[in-house]
Order: C-alpha cells, then sequence, then structure tokens
C-alpha cells in the first residue's frame, strides 16, 4: 500500500496515504499518538470504521501500537520503515506507469527535472 494513493484508490487506502504522510513528513513522530478514530474520521469526512481499518494496516505492518484506553502510537523506526516500504511499492508499481507515460508522451526527462510546478 502506498502513501502517495490517487483519488480512485479506496478511502481506506487514501487515509492510509494521508496517516503515512503524516509519518513521513513528521507531522507524527516515534512516540506520538495518532489521532482517535473518531477525530481523523470526523476530520477527514469518513466513515469511522473506515479510519479503523486504515489504523488498523499500520498496526498489522509494525507501525503503529496500540495502547488499550489511551490510543494509537507511532512505533521508533516506523518512519525509515514506512519510507523504504513506500520506495519500493513506488519502483515496483507506480515508476512502471510513470515510465510508461513519459514515453508514450515524448518527454524528455532533463526538461522534467527542470520544469516549474504548475
Amino acid at each position: 500500500m502506498t502513501a502517495l494513493s490517487g483519488d480512485d484508490s479506496p478511502v481506506y487506502i487514501r487515509l492510509r496515504g494521508t496517516i503515512a504522510a503524516g509519518i513521513l513528513n513528521g507531522t507524527y513522530r516515534a512516540g506520538d499518538q495518532l489521532p482517535s478514530v473518531r477525530a481523523l474520521a470526523a476530520e477527514q469526512g469518513a466513515n469511522p470504521l473506515t479510519v479503523a481499518k486504515a489504523y488498523q494496516s499500520f498496526q498489522d505492518d509494525g507501525y503503529v501500537e496500540v495502547r488499550r484506553g489511551v490510543g494509537m502510537f507511532v512505533m521508533p523506526g516506523a518512519a525509515d520503515r514506512l519510507r523504504a516500504a513506500e520506495r519500493e511499492t513506488f519502483l515496483r508499481v507506480q515508476w512502471p506507469r510513470i515510465r510508461d507515460h513519459i514515453t508514450l508522451l515524448d518527454l524528455d526527462v532533463a526538461d522534467l527535472l527542470n520544469a516549474e510546478r504548475v
């Protein structure tokens, strides 16, 4: 699963991407508590069960731990392990599609790297 999920992804994958981005960009650091399921659901306009599913995937992958009655917390080393997993997913899944699209459009990679943001 990837942090850079598109709008056509299932909601829980998009939520997972939002949480992953927060871990990767330092919004949530090792030891930090994540927002409660209800708080994140309200913030994102999502069903709490969907948020719980996204959180469960982070727990299953060992990036967060649940402290009963307290909340969910980012595990030490989660950002590094998540970054490595996201890189692998990008290179295996996303990059081939991007590379093919660049080729299809006959774009020059050097021009892309020097292009200003639109």
